[in-house]
């Protein structure tokens, strides 16, 4: 039987608050007191797949690559299709070279939520290391253009990608669409 206060939803009140504060912290570049914060978040209830995903990306932003990873696979445990978990669990991948790894989250990340950017991007970039320039090119001028639509300062980046994929000789995004 649960708790009274879960049943209050005193717990959920107390999570959100802690979780609130995780991300105030970490926008102010504090990832210690961030990542207390979302296990205050966890311990109020554990069975939110978002918090772990979250926290799994603030140790992934310190390094912490193990801790990370525990957490993302914690969260797909709770929610099979947590977008942040298989994008964490993709640079993760991505990070140890494991192209096929890290496709196949990436991917599952972009289905979940096809408006991130930096999903598109980290998907270019994998089809770049496995030689598929193709794809690669395609996910990287989507992901330009979505960089572009929020005024996103990595634009920069996936325009200098997409000059490089040039180097490759594939057809411009543009003569596709024309028919050329």
């Amino acid at each position: 039987m649960p708790r009274l206060n879960q049943r209050l939803g005193l717990t959920r009140y107390e999570a959100d608050e802690a979780y609130k504060q995780a991300l105030d912290f970490y926008k102010k570049g504090d990832l210690d007191n961030a990542e207390d914060q979302l296990g205050k978040a966890i311990d109020a209830l554990p069975g939110n797949s978002e918090y772990y995903a979250a926290r799994g990306l603030l140790f992934l932003e310190d390094a912490e690559y193990e801790q990370a990873e525990a957490d993302f696979v914690e969260a797909l445990r709770l929610f099979p299709y947590e977008m942040l978990a298989h994008y964490g669990r993709g640079a993760i991948a991505y990070k140890r070279k494991k192209w096929d790894e890290a496709l196949e989250h990436f991917t599952k990340a972009y289905h979940a939520k096809t408006d991130r950017p930096e999903t598109l991007y980290y998907l270019a970039l994998t089809h770049y290391q496995r030689g598929e320039y193709a794809s690669a090119a395609e996910r990287m001028f989507a992901a330009n253009e979505l960089f572009e639509k929020a005024n996103d300062k990595r634009k920069a980046d996936s325009g200098r990608w997409l000059k490089e994929l040039a180097k490759h000789r594939l057809p411009t995004q543009k003569s596709l669409l024309e028919g050329g």
